[in-house]
């Protein structure tokens, strides 16, 4: 029996296997991938961005661990010669309702301790002559950096102390009685004292699974994304970031340089038909009939029927995903929008419509699930995973 088992290959689970072994050094661990190499999903289609935590909640999860979490980031990558670059974040307001968001955006990023400078409509174009705005928010703390990467140093310590990864290993089915947690799946079974589950885009049938009381569906959103040819990625410096709508979770269309030393543009957030199809109009039938049934998805897509709309007929026309580029970098063209690989987000949405926000932990006695963990999550793994084995440990 080993002391702990983690589902789940992202980089949370990576580094909460990590984690443990650090404050455990000696126990016995295994960590389970149902894929055929770690960060394959959320981890691996993101902007790879070091997240500053301007945009949320004071006091809430996410605003406190992605401040830390960006600090630990940048520090692990130092440390262990992973490629990284704090080149800062420019939130661009483009009209007076997101010029009046972006005072809001800019008081709550001084609740939140965090260092953010207000550029007007001259210097936000001396920072930047191919952006224009009304004015700014300038974030210095954003970085980039390649999570992939970093998942996969944390795999090798793990390794390193002693631990376990199986890949290609998928889990069916999670028993929990008063002594042990057993995990079993096609290839086997497996008992642990305590468990973790890191299971992002199925977080919610993993918590079924272990009879963990949910009232949320994982909702996928597709997130596509373009580059711009090699030629034109000098054409900014800082990351640009439109000024979000508060009302969702979702940051907007984006130009964001990447460590490998090119420029995307995205994401956008399309309702997804399938959580791991990746290809343009990729269908599960299963994934859709599960959240087609849930009454929290019709509540959340009547109140936001205009917004999915438009999300869905700029996917559709690459002039209208354009448009929302060239409101902050209007020079732009169509032949600059080269395709890339695309993400898919995991939203959960609880039974009344609500869209959750925060991140979302749950646990039962021998387990802690992770429900919820969009973006931030990247960027606060590691502080992610501290609180988890602060957990697990102390309760023996």
């Amino acid at each position: 029996m080993y002391d702990y088992c983690v589902i789940g290959g992202g980089i949370i689970g990576v580094a909460t296997a990590r984690e443990l072994l650090r404050r455990r050094p000696g126990a016995s661990l295994l960590l389970l991938e149902k894929a055929g190499r770690l960060g394959m999903h959320q981890t691996g289609h993101n902007s790879g961005v070091i997240h500053s935590g301007i945009y949320y909640q004071p006091g809430s999860l996410k605003a406190e661990l992605s401040r830390r979490g960006a600090e630990l980031t940048k520090n692990f990558a130092a440390e262990h010669g992973i490629p990284f670059d704090v080149r800062g974040k420019l939130l661009v307001a483009t009209d007076g309702v997101e010029h009046a968001r972006m005072q809001a955006l800019y008081e709550r990023s001084r609740v939140n301790g965090l260092d953010v400078e207000v550029l007007d409509r001259a210097e936000l174009r001396r920072r930047e002559p191919a952006v224009t705005g009304t004015g700014a928010l300038f974030v210095p703390t954003t970085g980039i950096v390649d999570y992939r990467r970093v998942t996969e140093v944390l795999a090798d310590q793990i390794r390193s102390a002693g631990g376990e990864i199986r890949l290609d290993t998928a889990v069916t089915a999670i028993a929990e009685s008063a002594a042990r947690v057993v995990v079993s799946g096609p290839s086997g079974s497996w008992s642990a004292r305590r468990l973790v589950v890191c299971a992002g885009l199925q977080a919610d049938r993993m918590a079924r699974m272990a009879q963990i009381r949910t009232d949320f569906q994982i909702v996928p959103f597709r997130g596509e994304y373009y580059e711009l040819p090699a030629w034109r990625s000098e054409l900014v410096h800082h990351l640009i970031y439109p000024i979000p709508d508060p009302e969702l979770p979702f940051l907007g269309v984006h130009l964001s340089p990447t460590i490998e030393g090119r420029l995307t543009v995205g994401p956008n957030a399309v309702l997804g038909l399938a959580r791991e199809g990746y290809r343009r109009f990729s269908f599960d039938r299963r994934d859709v009939w599960e959240y087609a049934r849930f009454p929290g998805f019709y509540r959340v897509a009547h109140a936001h029927l205009r917004t999915g709309i438009g999300e869905l007929r700029d996917s559709l026309f690459k002039s209208g995903y354009l448009a929302r580029c060239r409101k902050y970098c209007p020079e732009l063209t169509i032949d600059d929008l080269l395709p890339r690989e695309a993400g898919i987000r995991a939203q959960a949405v609880l039974r009344d419509g609500t869209l959750v926000h925060d991140f979302l932990i749950e646990r039962s006695p021998r387990s802690v699930h992770v429900l919820n963990a969009p973006s931030p999550a990247a960027t606060s793994a590691l502080p992610i995973a501290e609180a988890i084995a602060h957990r697990l440990l102390a309760e023996g």
